[in-house]
């Protein structure tokens, strides 16, 4: 028996009808030219070759006496045609079809009777550019079993390098378990609360420190803020303002309780472009995702509006695993990152958002040993069913203020192509959570020369994610025309006002450093 922990178990209190807890991919897989089979009969069988592999896939949920507390993960054998479907599409099906899909079937909540992953394999797409037989390719899993991370490691068990899939070692045949009765079950559940509840005391005293170092830290920040933007001179005052993740986010349509519509759209990036450009200007791969998503989201806001006078705020999620932990487990936290739309220039944007990342990152260190991921539950599945239902129902995030506008998230991918069951998957698309109060989720994972982005929103608070998907695209080409840091210091050098006697070489000489020095600035604070 192994009981959930208390931020996986949390996927599973908060979900409700509105609000689906499960993420996944849309995939288009290419089939080698001579396939002649039947796909979704040599899917299950791969997958049934992989289950003894992948336990996260060969477990259930029993849940506890009177629902006391957390549920527990028990060993079961799926069925495999009830875990992988078949759909049998229009003729002349593409990409948009499948995206149409998604959007159909992600508010369909996971039976929780049965392992909580399902499989939906799209049949009879329209042929690739030189004839090759297509298959689309939808994976649900629930986040009760898995964040981003974990997922990724889960495709490794599962994908092969090649169009043959490969021999893996077995693991040893795995020892029959003993069912436990209530009685042994509340036993096992009322000793782990009792470690938690120990292990939660001792860390509340070094908390409890660290909170009022980081309080007292923020006040003089703000305060240091205030004097600095106060006595700057510089016309310009956006360029001289230091940003800050704090405060509240403006309301937009995307703070709003949630329908169980979805909408659901993709756009793929080219990789190599990305990361040469993102070097440029110091940048890390999130730094660019977020500068991209939030020049996007300027651009609708701004013609199907209203755009706010303010800041637009993402709550990106931040991975907490250790290096080489593969646990299937959510193991993040959620940090906020201002996206500086309320900029029209690009380069002043970008600089707001390398800024913004870089407290960003000074913040989380100092908290992210703070953050538990398992906690006593002993009635909190009582307490947050009973919430999340409640908290929908009188539709208080429309009410509440606005912490953060929508969820950024970027998690890194497998670098090159990869097969499952024989045939080539072309794209990664991720599929992600929408929450009361964030309608909107963007999340962007790589997968071998592209950046694949997966944008799923609540279907009335946001019908239009194929237009974002587009201003993305957009986006993406203002980020590779930003001038560089040469070309920022010619600029720079026009702006300076030169002292008496001092010549315009030496205007250059200085504008150069200084744009030179904010480079290594912004790059020390990447890393």
């Amino acid at each position: 028996m192994k009981q959930l922990a208390g931020l996986d178990a949390a996927f599973l209190h908060l979900e409700t009808a509105e609000m689906p807890m499960h993420v996944g991919a849309l995939h288009v897989l290419e089939l080698p030219s001579d396939y002649d089979g039947d796909y979704l009969l040599d899917l299950r069988a791969h997958m049934a070759s992989r289950l003894p592999l992948a336990p996260v896939l060969r477990r259930r949920l029993e849940s506890m006496p009177l629902n006391l507390a957390n549920p527990t993960w028990v060993d079961c054998e799926p069925d495999l045609e009830a875990h992988i479907v078949g759909y049998e599409m229009p003729p002349g099906s593409g990409l948009a079809a499948l995206e149409s899909q998604v959007g159909l079937l992600h508010p369909q909540l996971l039976d929780r009777r049965l392992p909580l992953w399902k499989f939906h394999v799209f049949l009879g797409l329209e042929r690739g550019p030189e004839g090759q037989q297509q298959v689309g390719l939808y994976s649900q899993l629930h986040h009760a079993a898995v964040d981003g991370q974990a997922a990724v490691a889960l495709a490794a068990v599962i994908l092969d390098l090649s169009a043959h899939p490969q021999d893996r070692k077995l693991p040893a045949a795995r020892t029959r378990r003993v069912q436990l009765g209530a009685a042994g079950m509340l036993r096992g559940a009322i000793a782990h609360q009792w470690q938690q509840t120990v292990k939660l005391a001792k860390a509340l005293p070094g908390a409890a420190g660290t909170l009022s170092l980081m309080a007292a830290r923020t006040a003089l920040d703000a305060a240091g803020s205030s004097l600095y933007n106060w006595l700057s001179t510089e016309p310009d005052k956006a360029a001289g303002e230091r940003v800050s993740n704090l405060g509240l986010a403006p309301r937009t349509r995307l703070n709003t309780s949630l329908s169980t519509e979805r909408s659901f759209s993709t756009v793929s990036l080219p990789l190599v472009a990305l990361t040469r450009t993102r070097r440029l200007h110091g940048a890390s791969l999130n730094d660019a995702v977020l500068f991209i998503c939030g020049g996007a989201l300027r651009r609708l806001f701004a013609k199907q509006g209203p755009l706010p006078r303010k800041s637009l705020v993402a709550a990106v999620p931040v991975s907490m695993r250790a290096g080489g932990d593969v646990t299937a487990n959510t193991q993040a936290t959620m940090s906020l990152v201002s996206l500086g739309t309320h900029l029209a220039d690009p380069a002043k944007r970008l600089a707001h958002v390398l800024a913004a990342s870089a407290a960003m990152k000074s913040e989380l260190d100092q908290v992210k040993d703070l953050m538990p991921s398992d906690y006593p539950s002993l009635g909190v599945p009582w307490l947050m069913q009973a919430g999340a239902l409640l908290y929908g129902r009188l539709r208080a995030a429309d009410k509440l203020p606005v912490l953060a506008n929508l969820v950024i998230s970027n998690v890194p991918g497998p670098t090159v192509p990869l097969y499952l069951a024989g045939a080539r998957m072309l794209t990664n698309y991720p599929t992600s959570i929408v929450v009361h109060g964030m309608a909107l989720n963007i999340t962007v994972q790589s997968y071998d020369a592209s950046l694949d982005f997966g944008l799923m929103a609540c279907g009335q608070a946001l019908p239009e994610t194929a237009a974002l998907a587009a201003y993305i695209e957009t986006a993406f080409m203002e980020f590779l025309a930003l001038p560089a840091a040469e070309e920022l210091a010619e600029k720079a050098t026009k702006r300076i006002a030169r002292p008496k006697g001092a010549t315009k070489t030496s205007a250059k000489s200085a504008a150069t450093s200084t744009v030179k020095t904010a480079a290594r600035k912004r790059t020390a604070a990447k890393r």
